[in-house]
């Protein structure tokens, strides 16, 4: 080959190898680039703070509100003489000196070789201290007119901020105690009667929804709830409450569960799901089904046909019936074992009650945004006594400023309980137990005296023990 045939085509060969060359970056010029990008660092589980907290000994603390938790998180309490603290991570103190909370993160155990983030939170419990109220509570007995008819009404009046409480009859759910002692033991200065509960033969149980220290002892499928923050600001609602439960980390199928109700006695021959707490007591209270121990966020322990004892850092779920198969089987001992609770009103909608620690269910309400408006059927009441029948009446309203007023009245309808406390400045109101089970008490004192021993109560006072 000649030498200008030699440049001819090293020429040629060199125009088509630049021609495919932007033949290939214009194809390849949309398409994604395939080096490797840096992952975005992930945020850190908790913002753990190194200062001890200090918390007066009549005041709670929301540790989760402290250490922001990404995920969901289990607590434990060093020393359980200082303080207790609720699966949602609500520290309660219950004497001076120092205790460390401990949160950990639940994996998802799916992810291979991931290791528990955990935090430790120093908590100082001192002296209590004064509330800081707008002025002193008041009793008095009110003549309030309705119609042609007038009502001599037992009224106590708080400001709002009032240090509120669930009085259990002697600490615990099922069980029955007088008005007057159970206000004593919680050093009350104030107490009414709360929620229905079964008074006619078998397990004095609740029948509506209790949430006392942030976490729910009873849960409640009719009526409204009142409900109270850890700064005293109530709210009223239509509350329904849904259990979700997970494992491992996950909320999602094959590793969610449920339980339809909370520390309250299943049938032995039905099918249950049914979550049970400290609030109980120290044992579940019966020997049927299968029970599952959970502990500082993991199994423990499966056990059947056996009165389990209660963690107080856990819980235990008991499955009766055909949910011993459909839920049971997706546990194992050693599994990390959680639960949320999703807050709605009757008709589905969503509420925001994160920041309740305390409440009280029962219903129907009587007053909304200052009108008397009731549908005791829609909340689910079908009882005459409840709905048209003249009765003895305890309830609750909230007033524009954020006051509380609770009241007694010998014999009412519903609809005159709400005019009552319409009358007395409540925007918000609503029925509590009545009957044999109404009860006013202060300041040592029966103002109105329950026909029964009663199963729990709302509590008031500002050296409140818990």
């Amino acid at each position: 080959m000649s030498f200008n045939r030699s440049r001819r085509f090293i020429a040629t060969f060199l125009t088509v190898m630049l021609s495919a060359s932007l033949i290939l970056t214009s194809v390849y010029a949309d398409e994604p680039s395939t080096e490797s990008v840096a992952e975005p660092t992930p945020p850190p589980p908790f913002s753990c703070p190194t200062a001890p907290i200090r918390i007066p000994l009549n005041n709670k603390l929301d540790v989760a509100t402290v250490i922001k938790p990404q995920q969901t998180t289990s607590y434990a309490v060093s020393n359980t003489k200082v303080a207790s603290v609720t699966l949602d991570g609500l520290v309660i103190p219950i004497s001076k000196g120092t205790s460390y909370v401990t949160a950990r993160a639940v994996n998802d155990m799916s992810q291979a070789g991931s290791k528990a983030a955990t935090c430790k939170v120093t908590i100082k419990v001192l002296d209590p201290v004064k509330p800081k109220l707008t002025f002193t509570p008041k009793s008095e007995v009110r003549k309030v007119k309705v119609g042609s008819k007038s009502f001599s009404v037992q009224t106590l009046l708080f400001p709002k901020g009032m240090p509120v409480q669930i009085g259990l009859a002697n600490n615990v759910v099922g069980q029955v105690e007088s008005i007057k002692t159970m206000a004593e033991r919680y050093k009350a200065d104030y107490a009414v009667n709360g929620t229905y509960f079964e008074a006619y033969g078998g397990i004095p149980e609740p029948w509506n929804t209790l949430i006392a220290d942030g976490q729910v002892v009873h849960l409640g499928t009719v009526g409204t709830t009142i409900g109270f923050a850890a700064d005293g600001t109530a709210k009223m609602d239509s509350l329904r409450l849904k259990i979700e439960g997970g494992l491992n980390g996950s909320y999602q199928y094959p590793n969610n569960w449920y339980a339809t109700f909370v520390n309250r006695t299943p049938s032995e021959e039905g099918s249950s799901s049914i979550l049970f707490t400290s609030a109980r007591g120290s044992h579940i209270g019966f020997n049927y089904g299968m029970a599952i121990v959970v502990k500082g966020g993991k199994v423990t322990k499966i056990a059947y046909n056996e009165n389990v004892a209660i963690p107080r850092e856990g819980f235990v779920l008991v499955l009766t019936g055909v949910e011993q198969q459909n839920l049971g089987r997706k546990f194992k001992v050693g599994d990390q074992a959680h639960f949320r609770v999703k807050h709605k009103d009757m008709d589905g909608n969503e509420l925001d009650w994160s920041d309740v620690v305390t409440a009280v269910g029962a219903g129907p309400r009587v007053l909304k945004d200052g009108k008397v408006a009731i549908d005791a059927e829609k909340e689910g009441f079908t009882q005459a006594k409840i709905k048209t029948e003249s009765a003895a009446r305890s309830g609750i309203g909230i007033k524009q400023d954020g006051s509380i007023v609770v009241i007694t009245v010998g014999s009412a309808t519903i609809m005159e309980l709400g005019e009552i406390l319409r009358s007395l400045g409540a925007v918000q109101g609503m029925n509590l137990d009545g009957g044999g089970s109404s009860g006013l008490y202060a300041q040592g004192k029966l103002l109105t005296t329950p026909g029964r021993l009663i199963s729990n109560a709302l509590i008031f006072g500002t050296k409140l023990s818990y």
